[in-house]
């Protein structure tokens, strides 16, 4: 398959359930792995990985920047490179959480700007990393 071809239809592998396991390592250190056997190390000290909300934010960068990617190939117009920088703030209280989130993208190719935020937009829109409605059935089938 080639990378055209695995850009146009990468929707079509995702799966309706999924799954994934975090086990506890040592000291604030887990290992999240993805149903598919990707690892991600997590550490609140962040000496051995990233911190959990490290992986939110670059979940988020990830999903928009496939979609980006995709459409604009699927456009004719595919970037040579696209990098995210991500900058965000957090509350000074408890729960710290994100207050402000900036995604700088860095693009180079043929490409028209105009074209690449409209595809930002399009893609921030449709991102399903960008929020997780809580639901009381987060919790449930919790085993001691």
């Amino acid at each position: 398959m080639s990378n055209d071809d695995a850009l146009a239809d990468y929707k079509e592998q995702v799966v309706p359930l999924n799954k994934g396991t975090l086990t506890w390592d040592r000291d604030l250190v887990f290992t999240a792995t993805t149903q598919r056997g990707y690892d991600i190390e997590f550490d609140a000290e962040m000496e051995w990985g990233c911190m959990p909300v490290e992986g939110v934010l670059l979940s988020l960068a990830g999903c928009m920047a496939i979609d980006v990617v995709s459409i604009l190939t699927k456009m004719r117009c595919p970037p040579e490179t696209l990098r995210v920088e991500i900058e965000a703030e957090r509350a000074d209280g408890h729960p710290k959480v994100y207050t402000a989130i900036r995604l700088r993208y860095v693009v180079t190719g043929d490409v028209k700007n105009d074209e690449v935020v409209a595809q930002i937009r399009d893609a921030y829109a449709k991102c399903k990393a960008r929020a997780i409605p809580p639901t009381a059935s987060m919790l449930s089938g919790t085993s001691i």
